[in-house]
């Protein structure tokens, strides 16, 4: 049994994609307006003045900035140590794990997927192939428990004008993506599985959902640029910071934990900037027009005894 509610869209336009400080990239293009704590623009990680010499090089002492801890007890959905994987384990194939980069931090290999961006481009592209003069899509994140008898997520479902550019396709799911991944976190941090898990914005799930919306629009071998470590470094930074899910990050930028064998840093985590082959593709914000009708922003399911999720 599945109930689908659509709860009334308090705001057209999705969430911001950018903000970054002095970032410039996006400075010319229409950006939508979206709550403060889903936009790109949390604080970055400042430098203090003081630096370290070593091996006749200057690093600047990092200062941890803006993350938020979190402290539970009890059954979660978020990652723990046994899931950290070697870097080769991590193939097309692979559905969970966790690897940990020196450009994005903790990635999960769950959400980093990129299956549910693959099925909702192939909406589009069914939609286009129709004959219709728009059509509708729909875009989900769910979880489930007890053997998946019982699942929960949000989904957002827009009206496509039909005669869209590949461009503007990838556009339009690349704000879908980032609505919809938002308010699922928040979703999983109410009062409703707050008791159940802490996996709520977990510091590495919104920039893994981004880093698998890239992997299924523009296919690569993106591990070569992520900088990945070893399993024994990425457990080494485990034991030594903690878990990631204590780390709470409501935006899409990474979190970085400093090697705890590097005597030049400071041993705190801190945000950073997205790197380039993450900003490719413009969030859509043309909402004034009539080439997107948003039907619902901010829809939710709930599947008992069986893993039904809204319909598309």
């Amino acid at each position: 049994m599945t109930l689908i509610l659509l709860s009334p869209l308090l705001h057209v336009a999705p969430v911001a994609y950018d903000g970054l400080p002095d970032s410039g990239l996006y400075a010319h293009h229409e950006k939508p307006v979206a709550p403060t704590p889903y936009r790109f623009g949390a604080t970055a990680g400042h430098y203090r003045g003081l630096r370290c010499v070593s091996n006749n090089r200057s690093y600047p002492y990092i200062r941890y900035d803006n993350i938020r801890k979190s402290y539970k007890t009890g059954m979660s959905f978020m990652s723990s140590k046994n899931d950290i994987r070697e870097p080769y384990e991590w193939t097309k194939k692979t559905r969970t794990g966790l690897v940990y980069s020196k450009v994005l931090g903790w990635i999960d290999l769950g959400h980093a997927g990129g299956r549910d961006i693959e099925e909702l481009i192939l909406s589009f592209r069914m939609g286009e192939a129709s004959r219709k003069e728009r059509y509708i899509v729909t875009y989900t994140q769910s979880m489930y428990a007890f053997g998946k008898r019982v699942g929960a997520g949000k989904f957002a479902r827009w009206d496509i004008k039909r005669g869209r550019t590949p461009q503007e396709i990838q556009s339009i799911a690349l704000s879908m993506m980032l609505s919809v991944a938002s308010r699922f976190e928040r979703y999983q941090s109410s009062a409703m599985f707050a008791w159940y898990t802490d996996s709520g914005f977990s510091g590495e799930d919104l920039v893994s959902d981004l880093l698998g919306f890239y992997r299924a629009i523009l296919p690569a071998n993106y591990q070569n640029q992520l900088q990945l470590v070893s399993k024994e470094k990425a457990i080494k930074i485990w034991d030594y910071y903690g878990g990631i899910g204590k780390y709470k990050n409501t935006s899409f930028l990474p979190i970085i934990f400093p090697d705890p064998d590097d005597p030049c840093v400071i041993k705190r985590p801190y945000k950073t900037q997205l790197p380039h082959f993450l900003k490719w593709v413009q969030p859509f914000a043309r909402f004034n027009t009539d080439i997107v009708k948003v039907g619902t922003n901010n829809g939710t399911f709930l599947s008992l005894l069986a893993p039904n999720e809204a319909k598309k």
